[in-house]
Formats: structure tokens, C-alpha cells, sequence
């Protein structure tokens, strides 16, 4: 039978001639551990058949542990790494040095990639914080091989200590291996997907009450939770392409049907989750457009407002001109005969007085009539 690598790939024969000699203990490389006052290893533990058989506490104690478990799987889980670790990592269970990279960088978007035996997956994670309306991102990387699942997170979230309880209740599922966990780490990230959409679709029923409540700043909120609901569909979209992949490769790489049943499922509450999402992202935008028509129709009643107001004011304007006009006629006639002076025209006149009133009666009757004709009265 063929020899076995870390990885568990087997390997093939050698025919050359070698000199046998006693076995030796093998040097494990011992890694950099992260800065005092900072635990980079959140848990480690050795299963065989579904049960935890070691505790180790390092990398070096994980490395030896799965030494001396004949058929183990390794499960260790890392927040925040240093690279030094990383590369003790890669160095004994040969990760490819760009899988490496991507989880020294982080910040990707969620994908598998495929490595020989080894997957490559990058998760997102998400939190809806109910009170600032946002959604927390948390990225997780995962190493999966034969015999090994190496969990690196970069943020607080997720938290898969209640992964690691669930599985560990379960060792039927646990002894189905590594390909077992990555289940349980996806499944328990899209379940956590479920909050979130319940808190998207709270807050957008809000932003339709204060929509037809006129509230003049619902537009800042319409745009700030569209810009949240893209983010989201970017960490929930790309992962249908993962879930694809894991589907497809089931046959290839001896996926058990029962895990296979448990990816479809997983598969279906990912597809509800981007439908929703998808439905929150088109509802935003309608709503956008509806408060937009509601603003402009505020706005047109508005002036509609101010223009019959001003109308009623040029009315009253033209009234009190037109009487004023009709005042000025006599008031300037009795202005002008009552300067009193010594030489003036008609001043012995018997008739001056009548035709001065009359005058000022006729004057102020004309002005009457064509201010009324015009409407100004």
C-alpha cells in the first residue's frame, strides 16, 4: 500500500535502493506564536470517528497530535494570525502559497478555489446592527484538506464555538470528516443571513410609513439602507457560485449523499435569502422614485399655494390703488384752491365752488368706471 502524505494524498512507491535505518522522531518546526497578551489559536482539536481525542494548546501540539491519530482530522481555528503562523501552516500541510496570501491580505469577496486536494474558501459573515441600520461584515477563510480544517477569521464574527458544540454533539456527522465541518461553518453562515434580512425588511417598512408621512429626510435613509443592501447582496450573491461548486465536485471527491442532501439544503436558504435581497434592492428603488413623485407634488402644491396667495395679494393691491386714485382726484383739486392765495382764477367767481365740487365728483366717477371695467374693483 501506498505511503501518505500530510495532505493524506497517497504516494507512490520508491524502487531506488535506500539504506534502512532506525525510524526517528520527526523535528516539527516550531511556529512563531502570536505577541503575549494575544491568542491567535482560539481552538484546536484532534476528532477520530467523531470524537475529540486531543486538546492541543499550539500548532506544534496540533501538528504532533494528528502524528500519533491514525485516520484524525485536524480542526483548528485561528483569529487573526500571524503571518509567521500562516507560513508554519502552509509549510506542513502544503497550502498553496496564493491561498496563503489571500488570507494574510483578507479582504476578498467570498469564493472557493481549489488547490489539488485542498479547498480554498473565503466566507462572509453578517451582523444587522439595528440601532446605526448597518450590516457588520466579518470574513472567514477556511483551509480544508483530507485530514484538516484550519479556520482563520479576521473579525470577531463569526463566532464558531456553537459550530464546533453542534458538531461535536453530533459525531455521526463529525466522523463524515473535514468536508463535514465546512458544511457546518456554511450552513451556520447563512443561517445567520436570516436576521438580517428580518432587520432590512423592519426598517423598510419604517422608511414606507415616513414616506407618506411626508418626512422631509426619509430620502438620506432610503439611500443609506440601498447602500447596505448592496453590500449585502455582495457577500451573499458570490457564495451561489461556492455552493455550485461543492455540488458539482460532490461526485469527483466521494461527497456522501447525506451531505450532499445537507448542501442542497444549505443551497435553498441561500437562494431565499438572495431572492429577498435581491426584492429589498427593487423596493428600495421604487420607493426612492415614489418619494421623489411625492416631494415634486409637495412642491407643486406648494407653489400653487404661493401663487394664488400672491394672486390675492395683487388683487387687494389693485383695489387699494384704484381707491387711492379715486381719493387723489378731489384731494388734489381741494389741494390746489385751498393755498389761499390773494391772486387766483375763479376765487370771486359765483360758480367756482359748485364746479370745483362738481369736478372732483366727475373726476372721481370716471375713475371709478374704468377701474371697474377692468376688474380692479
Amino acid at each position: 500500500m501506498a505511503n501518505q502524505n500530510r495532505r493524506g494524498i497517497p504516494m507512490p512507491f520508491v524502487t531506488r535502493t535506500r539504506r534502512v535505518e532506525p525510524p526517528s522522531p520527526r523535528v516539527v518546526q516550531q511556529p512563531q506564536e502570536a505577541a503575549p497578551g494575544r491568542r491567535s489559536m482560539v481552538d484546536s482539536a484532534i476528532y477520530a470517528n467523531g470524537v475529540r481525542v486531543a486538546s492541543p494548546t499550539t500548532l506544534a501540539e496540533t501538528y504532533a497530535a494528528l502524528d500519533r491519530t491514525p485516520g484524525g482530522v485536524a480542526w483548528i481555528g485561528l483569529y487573526r494570525p500571524t503571518e509567521q503562523e500562516l507560513m508554519s501552516l502552509s509549510e506542513e500541510f502544503e497550502l498553496h502559497p496564493l491561498a496563503i496570501e489571500d488570507a494574510i491580505v483578507a479582504h476578498q469577496r467570498p469564493k472557493l478555489e481549489r488547490y489539488d486536494t485542498v479547498l480554498f474558501v473565503v466566507l462572509k459573515a453578517a451582523n444587522y446592527l439595528d440601532v446605526p441600520e448597518e450590516v457588520d461584515f466579518g470574513e472567514l477563510h477556511l483551509f480544508v484538506g483530507p485530514n484538516f480544517v484550519i479556520t482563520v477569521r479576521h473579525s470577531e464574527s463569526p463566532d464558531l464555538s456553537h459550530v464546533r458544540q453542534r458538531m461535536e454533539g453530533e459525531p455521526e456527522l463529525l466522523a463524515l470528516g473535514p468536508q463535514a465541518i465546512l458544511y457546518a461553518i456554511i450552513d451556520a453562515v447563512v443561517d445567520a443571513y436570516s436576521p438580517v434580512v428580518a432587520g432590512l425588511a423592519n426598517d423598510i417598512d419604517e422608511i414606507e410609513t415616513q414616506v407618506f408621512g411626508g418626512d422631509a429626510l426619509v430620502s438620506r435613509r432610503i439611500y443609506e439602507l440601498s447602500r447596505e443592501v448592496i453590500d449585502f447582496q455582495r457577500a451573499t450573491h458570490p457564495l451561489s457560485a461556492v455552493m455550485l461548486a461543492l455540488e458539482r465536485g460532490s461526485a469527483k471527491y466521494g461527497v456522501t449523499q447525506e451531505l450532499e442532501r445537507r448542501l442542497r439544503d444549505v443551497a435553498d436558504h441561500l437562494t431565499q435569502v438572495n431572492e429577498r435581497v435581491d426584492g429589498f434592492r427593487y423596493l428600495l428603488r421604487d420607493i426612492l422614485t415614489v418619494n421623489s413623485t411625492l416631494v415634486s407634488e409637495r412642491q407643486n402644491e406648494e407653489m400653487t399655494r404661493l401663487a394664488h396667495s400672491s394672486n390675492r395679494q395683487g388683487e387687494e393691491v389693485k383695489k387699494i390703488s384704484s381707491w387711492a386714485a379715486i381719493l387723489f382726484a378731489p384731494t388734489l383739486i381741494a389741494g390746489i384752491y385751498g393755498m389761499n392765495f390773494t391772486h387766483m382764477p375763479e376765487l370771486e367767481w359765483p360758480l367756482g365752488y359748485p364746479l370745483a365740487v362738481l369736478a372732483m365728483v366727475g373726476l372721481s366717477g370716471l375713475l371709478y368706471g374704468i377701474f371697474k371695467k377692468r376688474g380692479w374693483l
